[in-house]
């Protein structure tokens, strides 16, 4: 069979999660309700954030621009998942499964390179925090934020280039609710060697780096806090960073799990187990993390209430 042109004409059955009936409309309730208050979280963020004087800092810059990914990486991960639970159709092309991997994978890298900026913020507050405002300028602060987007879309291109060229000439029924690597090359016909290499190299190198900068970052800052006298300083201190570290351990916890392995074919049914909660409960625990635990934000949002 031909690579590229032969691959554009197929399309690929998307499996999602086999189940009666009843079990497939209490996912599709699941799912649906955890996507709009993803979206209404994150939405209602970015109109907080934009709308007050007060929130117009580099912290608040980087939450809104994590608000932004947030709702694009669980619409492009979820909207497929959807269709397949109401009972529309599972089918989906070769160019259309290529795009939606692109997008998923380049916003989940993305996601960590703006939480290791994140993290830098973090330490200029605590550690430097007489140097901060001539350091985070709004310059940087946009740099930084400009360059998380940049290296994502960048970061998964190679893979899905090798991936395009793959042929596909077994059972087209991808075992997952919308368009992994893992599962889609599995049903290669050709070798996947060059992919997998390139695939967890690069998932290395994003994990690596991003969690070294923000692993370094806090170091540095829970010496700071330690060093701090009063008990009242150090908690003011570290609630200053609480809701980041919250969400970077959540983020962490669930993406390593799935991207470092020996072999990308292995536990494809835990695999996409534990991509619900990276794609699904995660996206919305996000919003109500910073609301309720970022002081700033929740003491506007008070306000904001307040006078209503």
């Amino acid at each position: 069979m031909g690579t590229d042109n032969g691959n554009v004409s197929q399309e690929f059955l998307l499996l999602g999660f086999p189940g009666s009936l009843a079990l497939q409309l209490s996912l599709f309730m699941l799912f649906l309700v955890m996507y709009i208050l993803t979206v209404s979280g994150n939405v209602a963020i970015l109109m907080l954030v934009s709308t007050s004087h007060q929130l117009h800092t580099p912290m608040c810059f980087f939450l809104s621009n994590l608000s932004f990914l947030e709702i694009w990486y669980t619409t492009a991960a979820v909207s497929m998942a959807l269709a397949i639970l109401l009972g529309r159709s599972r089918t989906i092309s070769f160019t259309g499964c290529l795009l939606q991997m692109y997008l998923v994978f380049s916003l989940g890298c993305m996601e960590y390179f703006l939480l290791a900026a994140m993290a830098y913020d973090r330490y200029l507050t605590i550690c430097c925090p007489l140097h901060y405002g001539a350091i985070m300028s709004s310059l940087l602060s946009a740099q930084l934020a400009l360059g998380s987007w940049v290296c994502g879309f960048l970061s998964i291109a190679v893979p899905i280039a090798l991936i395009s060229g793959l042929s596909f000439c077994g059972p087209h029924a991808i075992n997952h609710f919308f368009c992994d690597i893992a599962p889609w090359i599995a049903l290669a016909c050709t070798s996947t060697q060059a992919v997998e290499l390139v695939a967890f190299v690069i998932t290395f190198v994003v994990i690596l780096s991003s969690c070294l900068i923000t692993l370094v970052s806090y170091i540095f800052i829970i010496s700071t806090i330690l060093r701090i006298p009063s008990a009242s300083g150090r908690s003011k201190a570290f609630s200053t960073c609480s809701s980041h570290l919250t969400v970077v351990f959540i983020w962490y916890g669930s993406t390593i799990f799935l991207h470092v392995h020996t072999s990308i074919k292995d536990a494809l049914d835990l695999t996409k187990a534990v991509h619900v909660l990276n794609t699904v409960v995660t996206p919305v625990l996000n919003p109500c993390i910073y609301t309720l635990r970022n002081k700033e934000v929740r003491e506007t949002l008070l306000k904001k209430w307040k006078t209503k």
